[in-house]
């Protein structure tokens, strides 16, 4: 799969697809920038992840690279990779996979990237038996809200606290895979 996107970056393409045990050094790049650009939205400061040894990413990617319980998918345009969605179980639901950790570098956004990594994870997630998909989105986020709507997410009216900012409280959205 690949996608070609508007705005900065118009007329190059990025292949979508799993992560790969090779992609740990790229994947940790990504994973600092997403972490600057909305330290809000992930669930680690940008100092923790700066700290990781990089054996913990290689384990990481190893990990989310191949089965049925997680999955990371990433937008790879050949150098620095400009998209991440992750998906995973949840025990206490089996038909349901939980999409997490969604970026797009900011010169990527807006060209159709977004959907083509929430379709990679809605695929691996259908492939494993599980037709539903769900994430949580920071409340006052309307930018991130508008698009999971256009891409088909409802807002369930669930509100959940925030993993790590207690002040801030989170909604889920679902839609089929």
């Amino acid at each position: 799969m690949t996608s070609t996107p508007g705005g900065v970056a118009a007329g190059r393409t990025a292949e979508i697809r799993r992560v790969r045990p090779t992609d740990a050094a790229r994947m940790r790049a990504l994973r600092l920038e997403m972490l600057a650009d909305a330290p809000l939205a992930f669930l680690e400061t940008i100092a923790d992840a700066a700290a990781r040894p990089h054996a913990e990413y290689a384990a990481r990617i190893a990990h989310t690279s191949d089965g049925a319980d997680t999955a990371q998918f990433i937008a790879d345009p050949g150098g620095r990779l400009v998209g991440h969605a992750g998906g995973t179980v949840t025990p206490s639901e089996p038909g349901l996979t939980v999409i997490y950790a969604v970026y797009v570098t900011p010169a990527w956004r807006g060209g159709g990237l977004l959907a083509e990594l929430v379709d990679a994870v809605a695929a691996w997630s259908r492939a494993c038996g599980r037709p539903e998909l769900m994430m949580e989105v920071v409340v006052g986020n309307d930018r991130a809200y508008r698009a999971y709507r256009r891409l088909g997410f409802v807002d369930t009216g669930v509100r959940v606290p925030h993993p790590t900012v207690p002040a801030l409280t989170e909604l889920q959205m679902r839609r089929p895979a």
